[in-house]
């Protein structure tokens, strides 16, 4: 009796799980996502003078909510590069970053280390600039 009950408790978590990474979050993905990283990317370059190869961990986000936070932080660099970027030495500073990835740890944080950047990011909440500056400006 335990291994059955055991087994549909499973079962259960294993469809809900499922169910939370549907149509409507790969379309967003798709969608919003998607262009959002892109146009990041392509505004650092643009501003800063450096590539930077930004990858999203698709696994950690289960629902559109969190998706959006990948959004928001994309757009964080898209509003305040161009006006980080206004002298050699802040450029510098910033082109140290080589790769950023996004993913949900549930704690909002950036973490750099060795030209590898990380944007963490909890449900409600994603970092600022100010929280990205600082680090690459150390």
């Amino acid at each position: 009796m335990k291994k059955h009950t055991l087994l549909i408790a499973i079962l259960g978590l294993a469809a809900a799980s499922l169910a939370h990474a549907g149509k409507a979050e790969r379309d967003f993905y798709t969608a919003e996502v998607v262009p959002a990283v892109k146009t990041a990317a392509s505004t650092l370059k643009q501003s800063c003078g450096c590539h930077v190869k930004m990858h999203v961990k698709q696994g950690s986000f289960q629902t559109v909510d969190q998706l959006r936070q990948v959004r928001n932080a994309a757009g964080v660099i898209v509003d305040n590069s161009p006006r980080h970027c206004n002298d050699a030495p802040s450029k510098a500073a910033v082109c140290k970053l080589k790769t950023l990835e996004f993913a949900r740890t549930g704690t909002t944080d950036f973490r750099f280390s060795a030209g590898k950047g990380a944007i963490t990011l909890d449900a409600t909440s994603y970092p600022s600039w100010d929280m990205l500056a600082a680090k690459l400006d150390q």
